[in-house]
Parts: structure tokens; C-alpha cells; sequence
């Protein structure tokens, strides 16, 4: 969802609801890697039943990755995703059913963002090709090095569009690796797998909620279901709360900011392109083994539990003495819609309001003020009470010019802070710093002392440049470094370091703001009554749209956003009786007419030639919709991605009329390609549901068949043959050369559909009759305990509320002084310090895996509640006093207030959750001596 930092934000407001993954590691045996069992229990401690993949956040990584080197071709970007869908399964192991839902044709409200966010990669791409070229000839002109560029050809991302050949093509790839991993995996035995692909229309996670929710209002549904989401979009948090299920878990990748990359033209690391010199590559390694090897490290992942994030709401959400009964389901609903006020996917959120200046907690808090006025709730299983909302934005509106100034008055004082920042680092920085072979060291990173060459020619330079720099830094020199008399050298101002700022035109801290932003924004005046209410309705139109999207399903196809700003929360007045139905019967675009929307010209390669051409004729009736440059408005923002594309919004009707003339052109592979198909359901030899299958296709029955919930794990819908069907006993043919075929299949599919409903139909948002209560994580005191850096307490780490936690004694922490490697310290830290995560806090974390573990080590482990000795040292307070015996180096650690303790804390990152070591899973499942496990 278009949150930027909304997961931040709520992983630090509410810190318990990240679980680090527990990830078994395959093993080499011989040089033979070994597989892992996935059929055995989950490591993490808990069973999932279903997993769900949003399979267009598993695409994009392994076909563009930023922290690896890139694929050569498509055959190994297609192994690359198998390879990542048995990670997140071997991580997962669920052992009902396994969903991956691939982004088919999105509504109308999607596309336009869609289209945005395509228009601006291919118009970055070609910047950014520009700019490169423009500095490597300035760079050889200069006589620098630069190493020969490569010519090889550019992945386009915008090829992970439904009705593309890549598509077409990942479809049969899943269908293959499928059918592989039911013949040969042991934790695939019986699983139920449903493959929804690019042909099905809707959004990959919207696919996914709706299949729960119509699963949901089956009676064969278990209500304790345990769901596992793979996914790294914000709003999948949002829906997984919409859909009231008691045990919803999120999978995605930890974040991990300020990772390093190589410069795209010296393929050095260190420096961005634009600051590359050319200069030739120092020797890496001693024999420069690393010359040409990319730092890679493997992505961990992390759990986020909803059924905490519901603890902490109902803490928060609850409210005393009101006029109606408490419903925690329905304040839910009302939290999830007060989010979107601040962005989503579809609608531009208000100006008033931005996640990082604590808006979502400033409308809980008005919410919770103005709901006794409201006498009821804000929605109802989709609904939206409009005349409720409009008092939660008019209050909203009554402090918006306070909001503005207080957002100016802080940007005013981070950027004096950051002047001052500079004016003192530069102050402090030292006149002179030796190079070469003189150059500071760090101490410990020598591992033997080099020797000095021409010592005398060094100590020359130095006395060079000290005489130069010793004059006034007003004078100008002379050739010879003698001061000149014609005049001095202008100073530059203090700030001419810092980057140029955005003009801003709108002014929202000054009076008037109003109408200089509908005349900016809008070209339009702000007492023009009749165009504003139009904005407003609009907008709110939107809203009931989204949350209808969230909780119903798609409410139309082809509704959409028609301006690219928001209004103002103040102009939410006379609301209430603004209509928002919506038009029924409406059907999705086909997949090449979206390519027609949403592609900007240069990607016109994936379309058929007559219908590219639409793009580029300057006769084309619809060639205005395709602007080779637009104008990008960074409405208050710093960075260009943070700014609006302000694209032509794309006339449906004069898109179909220009496309009634090429349709007569396509090829009977790409009218295949255009049509909209469904979901694939599979099952192998094992599964319950595999005879009824093999006998529907013996029996050749082309009607459609009710699953049988009772083989099916309650799953239920109807059942046709398919056309391409993986059939026993027949060869699966690898669509990847690299791949075997599949001579001996036993897996089957055939076409799944979920059951199907009457238009008006409404699914109710509430939890299910016999549902039970996940047991409660947090302690009734847990939001007002904090440790040391003022971050609340993290009372539980995993999902095990039983595991025994473990400690380390005296003996421990001597042995591991002595045997850590000294060349493992962290920066700033002694060579044998103790490592970040201090014994017997919450945040211990393993050794890392370029330790050898220690048999005397894991020994001494034992549960804390077993201890019946004197208080270990590390937990003692330390004091020296004269005559004392000199303390090892990790004890000195431990005494320094300024060095050790706050690393401990400020160690876990902006997340608020400990960084976990790569190689966590290295240690395997050891156990101390009392049979207690080591904690993760």
C-alpha cells in the first residue's frame, strides 16, 4: 500500500508483534547438499495450516535483485523464484493448503498507479542511462580508469505486467515446479495448491483475501484456521486484520536499510555513480581474490503476529462510558479505515496528514473523543456511515492550520540542526591526515606491520602540503605555493554544501494556504464552491470504494480517482448525504488493453506491432496519452519519488474505440494471451482429493463438480477439466532447459473455482462462532514497562510462551573471551568484547557463524530458573576498587557506560527488533543440559 514507513512506524509503536524466522539450513554432506525435510515439525514453534504467497513481491526481487548480482537470462530468474518459494516454505511448512496469487488485471483505481509508477521507471531509466554515459566520457577525457562497459541487455520490470510473454511464461514455469515438488517433497505430500496467475483477474493479495472470505462463509470452515501471508506490502497487515481471523500471521522480508552497492561504472564499492573518479581498483584481499565478488548476504525474514497487533488495539482502542455497546470487531474496522486517510494505493492522501508527524495516532485520538458524539461506529462490514465520518474530519479540519505551522516550524529546526552538524564536523576535522603508507590503522586490522618505502619523498609531500594549507584559507597562491597580492578567493556561504531546496508555492504555514493550493494544484479558485465539493465527493467516494475493496470485494471495476491531490480534511462538510453506490455488472480490462494503460512508449515491445505503433503515430487518435517527458510536482517532498507524475488520465472509451481497429490483428497465441482465465487447483498422489479428480477426467465430465469438503480440508468450490491439465502418468515437459522432465508425475490438477455469491451478498467482518482465543502475549503491564533506551518491554520472544529462557555463567563468558577470534571485533569495540545482545537480556542472540562452537561453552547453559548459586558477574554492578585484579577486556566492556550499554539497545536498528545473525539456524537444535531449548 502507498504508506511509505507506516510498517515503521507500527513496529516500533507496537514492538511485540515481530517474531525473527526460525530457518533450518540445508546440509552438505560430501559436497552433496543434503534437503531439508520439510514434514517435520516447524522449528518456530507453531503449525501453520495455510500459506498464501503474493507472488509479485517473490518476482521482482529475484528477476532485478539490488543486493546481489542480477540473472543472465530468464531461465535462471525462473530458478531463482522456485528457489525462493522453497525458502519461505521451508520456513512456513503449512499442511493444508498452499496459495500463490500472481497480480492479474487490476481495477481502474489501481491502474492509474500502475501507469505512474511505469511512466516513471522507464523515464528514470533513461536518466539515469544519460547520466551515466555523460560521466564516463568526462571521466576518460580525464584520463581516469574506467573498465570496459558491458554490453549486455536490460531487464525491463515493466514486463511483470499481466498478458506479457514473461508471464505466460512464469505460469507454465509454477505449473511445472508445482507438479515437482508434489512427486518429490515429503512436506508437499498433502498439501492442497492453488495457482492463480496472471490471467485471473485482481490484485495477488486481493485474490487471496477473497478466497478467505468466501471460504469463511462455508460451514465445512474451521474457525481456528492458522493463516501464514508471504508478502511485503503495508495494507497486507490491513487485510489480514480485515478479515477478523483470530490466528493471521505475516511473513516478509526484514528491512535492512543502507545496504552497499557497487558503482554502476567502476563497479566499485564506497562511492554512487556520480561521484565516481575513475580511479583504478585497490587490491582486495591478499592475492585479490575479492576483485570481483559483490558483499552478499542472505535476506532473513520476520513473523509479524496480528493476533498481537489485536491485543494491542483492543488496549487502546477500548473506551469507557459509551452511549452504545463496545464492540472491539467493530473499532477494528474503524482503525483499519482511519489509515487510509494517510495513503493507500488508490486515493492521494490529505495534506494534512503524514504518517512520520504521528497522524494515525492523532485520529485514534480524535476518534476516541468524538465517537460518544457519533453514537455508533464509523462502519459496518464495508460500509461507511458517512455522517460519522464527516465529524471525525471536521475535527480534523479545526486543527489543520496548526498542523501546517508546527510541520514548518520542525522542518526549520532539523535544518539548523543539520547546519550545525556540519559547521561542527567541519570545524572538527583535522587539518592534516596522512595517506599512503601513513595512513591511520585501526587497531587490530594489521595483521603484521608493512614496510616503509621512500620514507624521505612521503615526508616531503607532507611539508608540501602543510605549507600550502598553513596559509590564510582567504589568499590566493601562486604557482611556486607562494601568497599572491592580487586579492583573496570569495568564501562560500556557510550552507553551500547542502542541497538545494524545492521551491514551494503553496506555503501551508502562511495565511491563504487554501487558496494558493487549489489554484497550484487545481487551477482553480478556492471560492469556486461548486468545483471543490466535486474534489471532496470524489474523494469520499473513493473511500467507501477502498473499504468496500478491503472487505466485499471489488465494488467496480471501473471506478477511479479522477485528480491527482487530495482535498482538505476542512472541506469534509455537508458529506452525509453524498451518494456512494456504485455501478454493478462491471468487468475488468483484458490483459493487453491494460498493457495499453498503464505502458509508456518505450516498453511498447511487449504489445503487438499495430498496437504499439498507437503509442508512437503522432495520426494516433490517442497519442496524447503517451508523453515522451511530463513534468514531475514534488508537492512538498525532497526526492522525485516522493513527487506526483502528473500523467493524462486515460479516457476508457476513446482506448477501446482506437483498439477495435488493431484487434482484427493479433495472432491466435496472443488472442490466447488477451483472454481472462482462473485458478489451477493441484494435489499429488497422496492428497484425499486425488481419485475424485483422476475419476472426473476418466468419466470426461465437462460440468462443473462441488468439491467434496471432507477430502479437501473443508476447502470447497467448484471443480472442471482443464485443457493443459498435469495428468498422472503422464510427462511433465520443463519449460526451463536447465530442468529435467517429469517422467514419472503422479500430481493431477484441474480448474478451481471459490463459490459464488449473489451480488448484494455481504460477508459479514466478525469472528467465527467457535473461534478460539489465541492466548494472550502481552501482560497487563507491558506498555508501561521500558527498558533503558525507553522502548516498551518486549515480554516474549517467538511464538512459545513455555520456552525456558538460558544464561551464560563466569566460566562461559572467561571461555568465550578467550576463544573468539580477534578479528570479529565490531567497529569501536575491543577485539574480545562481548557481542551485541547482552547475556540474559531478551535480545541475546547466537554465535555467528564464522565461530567455532565451544563443547565447554554449551556445557555450562542452564535454565535461569534452575540457578541456585551467588549472582553471576555479568549481572553484578561493577566497581573497582584499589588493589583489584585487572579485568578481561569483555569485563571492562561491561563497566563502560558509554561504549557496551548502549550498543545493547541501539544495536537492534530502526525497527525496534534485533538484528539476527545470517546464520542463525547454524547452531541447530541444541539443547542445555536440563533439556531446556537454547533460545533462538
Amino acid at each position: 500500500m502507498g504508506v511509505p514507513a507506516f510498517f515503521r512506524w507500527l513496529s516500533r509503536k507496537y514492538p511485540s508483534i515481530i517474531v525473527n524466522c526460525i530457518e533450518e539450513k540445508a546440509k552438505d554432506c560430501n559436497g552433496v547438499k543434503v534437503p531439508i525435510d520439510t514434514s517435520k515439525p516447524n522449528p518456530n514453534e507453531v503449525e501453520f495450516d495455510n500459506l498464501y504467497l503474493d507472488m509479485n513481491g517473490i518476482i521482482h526481487p529475484c528477476t532485478h535483485p539490488e543486493d546481489k548480482p542480477a540473472p543472465k537470462n530468464e531461465d535462471e530468474m525462473m530458478v531463482a523464484i522456485f528457489e525462493y518459494i522453497d525458502r519461505i516454505f521451508n520456513i512456513v511448512r503449512p499442511r493444508r493448503l498452499l496459495y500463490m496469487a500472481i497480480d492479474g488485471v487490476a481495477p481502474r483505481a489501481k491502474m492509474n498507479q500502475q501507469r505512474s509508477r511505469r511512466f516513471r521507471a522507464s523515464k528514470e531509466g533513461m536518466e539515469a542511462a544519460e547520466e551515466k554515459q555523460k560521466i564516463r566520457q568526462e571521466i576518460l577525457a580525464k584520463g581516469g580508469f574506467l573498465p570496459p562497459e558491458e554490453v549486455k541487455e536490460r531487464f525491463d520490470s515493466n514486463c511483470i505486467t499481466p498478458g506479457t510473454e514473461f508471464m505466460d511464461n512464469l505460469a507454465k514455469c509454477l505449473r511445472y515446479y508445482i507438479a515437482d515438488r508434489l512427486n518429490s517433497d515429503p512436506g508437499w505430500k498433502n498439501l492442497t495448491v492453488i495457482l492463480s496467475d496472471a490471467s485471473a483477474p485482481g490484485e495477488g493479495e486481493h485474490k487471496i483475501m477473497d478466497y478467505i472470505r468466501r471460504q469463511r462463509a462455508q460451514p465445512n470452515h474451521d474457525p481456528n484456521t492458522h493463516h501464514c501471508l508471504c508478502g511485503a506490502d503495508a495494507d497486507l497487515i490491513m487485510l489480514g486484520l480485515a478479515t477478523h481471523e483470530p490466528n493471521f500471521t505475516i511473513i516478509r522480508e526484514e528491512f535492512k536499510p543502507n545496504k552497499p552497492k557497487p558503482c554502476a561504472l567502476c563497479n566499485q564499492m564506497g562511492h554512487e555513480v556520480k561521484d565516481c573518479q575513475g580511479l583504478p581498483r585497490e587490491k582486495q584481499g591478499k592475492h585479490d581474490q575479492f576483485a570481483d565478488t559483490m558483499p552478499v548476504s542472505e535476506q532473513e525474514f520476520i513473523f509479524i503476529r496480528l493476533c498481537v497487533l489485536r491485543e494491542y488495539l483492543e488496549r487502546e482502542l477500548t473506551m469507557a462510558s459509551l452511549p452504545f455497546t463496545f464492540d472491539f470487531e467493530r473499532s477494528i474496522d474503524d482503525w483499519v479505515f482511519m489509515c487510509f486517510f494517510v495513503g493507500n494505493d488508490f486515493l492521494p492522501h490529505l495534506p494534512s496528514l503524514e504518517i512520520r508527524e504521528g497522524a494515525i495516532d492523532r485520529l485514534v485520538n480524535i476518534y476516541k473523543n468524538v465517537v460518544h458524539k457519533t453514537g455508533g461506529y464509523l462502519t459496518e462490514s464495508g460500509f461507511v456511515n458517512l455522517q460519522r465520518v464527516q465529524m471525525i474530519m471536521l475535527a480534523v479540519g479545526e486543527v489543520e492550520d496548526s498542523i501546517f505551522k508546527k510541520r514548518k516550524d520542525d522542518d526549520d529546526n532539523f535544518k539548523r540542526r543539520q547546519k550545525e552538524k556540519r559547521k561542527r564536523l567541519k570545524r572538527d576535522q583535522p587539518s592534516f591526515i596522512p595517506g599512503g603508507q601513513f595512513s591511520p590503522q585501526a587497531l587490530g586490522n594489521r595483521s603484521s606491520p608493512q614496510a616503509i618505502c621512500n620514507p624521505r619523498q612521503a615526508a616531503f609531500e607532507m611539508r608540501m602540503h602543510n605549507s600550502t594549507t598553513s596559509a590564510s584559507p582567504n589568499t590566493s597562491l601562486t604557482p611556486d605555493g607562494s601568497p599572491s597580492l592580487g586579492g583573496g578567493i570569495k568564501r562560500k556561504p556557510e550552507d553551500s554544501d547542502s542541497e538545494p531546496e524545492p521551491e514551494d508555492n503553496i506555503r501551508l504555514w502562511e495565511t491563504g494556504w487554501k487558496q494558493r493550493y487549489y489554484k497550484n494544484k487545481f487551477d482553480v479558485d478556492a471560492s469556486d464552491e461548486k468545483f471543490r465539493r466535486k474534489v471532496v465527493q470524489s474523494y469520499v467516494e473513493g473511500l467507501c470504494w477502498v473499504l468496500r475493496y478491503y472487505y466485499q470485494g471489488c465494488a467496480s471495476w471501473n471506478w477511479y480517482y479522477p485528480f491527482h491531490y487530495a482535498p482538505f480534511a476542512s472541506d469534509f462538510e455537508g458529506i452525509a448525504d453524498m451518494p456512494s453506490d456504485f455501478e454493478k455488472g462491471s468487468k475488468p480490462f483484458k490483459p493487453l488493453e491494460q498493457l495499453m494503460g498503464v505502458f509508456p512508449a518505450a516498453s511498447g515491445n511487449f504489445l503487438p506491432p499495430t498496437w504499439r505503433k498507437l503509442m508512437t503515430d503522432p495520426e494516433s487518435s490517442i497519442i496524447d496519452f503517451y508523453p515522451e517527458d511530463f513534468a514531475i510536482d514534488l508537492n512538498g517532498k525532497k526526492y522525485a519519488w516522493q513527487g506526483v507524475a502528473l500523467l493524462p488520465f486515460v479516457d476508457e472509451r476513446r482506448l477501446r474505440a482506437a483498439l477495435e481497429e488493431v484487434y482484427p490483428d493479433l495472432t491466435p497465441e496472443e488472442s490466447r494471451r488477451n483472454s481472462l482465465g482462473g485458478d489451477v487447483l493441484f494435489v499429488g498422489k497422496h492428497h484425499p482429493l486425488c481419485d475424485f479428480i483422476v475419476e472426473q477426467y476418466k468419466s470426461k465430465n465437462t460440468e462443473a463438480v462441488d468439491i467434496p469438503p471432507e477430502l479437501c480440508h473443508g476447502i470447497q468450490g467448484k471443480l472442471t477439466l482443464n485443457d493443459n491439465a498435469v495428468l498422472p502418468d503422464q510427462v511433465v515437459e520443463s519449460p526451463v532447459p536447465m530442468l529435467k522432465d517429469l517422467t514419472q508425475n503422479s500430481a493431477v490438477s484441474i480448474s478451481f473455482k471459490d463459490p459464488q455469491f449473489a451480488e448484494d451478498f455481504v460477508f459479514k467482518a466478525t469472528v467465527l462462532p467457535g473461534a478460539k482465543k489465541p492466548a494472550p502475549v502481552l501482560k497487563p503491564g507491558d506498555w508501561e514497562k521500558t527498558n533503558n533506551d525507553g522502548r516498551p518491554w518486549r515480554p516474549q520472544l517467538g511464538f512459545n510462551r513455555d520456552r525456558k529462557p538460558v544464561h551464560l555463567d563466569q566460566s562461559a563468558f572467561r571461555t568465550l573471551g578467550h576463544t573468539m577470534p580477534r578479528d570479529r571485533a565490531m567497529p569501536g569495540m575491543y577485539p574480545n568484547a562481548v557481542p551485541l545482545g547482552a547475556y540474559g537480556s531478551p535480545y541475546a542472540r547466537p554465535l555467528m557463524g564464522s565461530q567455532q562452537q565451544i563443547p565447554k561453552l554449551l556445557s555450562n547453559l542452564r535454565p535461569q530458573e534452575s540457578w541456585r548459586g551467588p549472582t553471576p558477574l555479568f549481572q553484578q554492578t561493577p566497581q573497582r576498587t584499589a588493589g583489584a585484579a585487572p579485568l578481561l577486556a569483555w569485563n571492562r566492556m561491561l563497566q563502560s557506560p558509554n561504549q557496551f550499554q548502549p550498543a545493547q539497545y541501539q544495536g537492534l536498528g530502526p525497527m525496534a527488533y534485533p538484528q539476527r545473525p545470517e546464520d542463525r539456524m547454524d547452531r541447530g537444535r541444541q539443547v542445555g543440559q536440563k533439556g531446556f531449548p537454547l533460545p533462538w
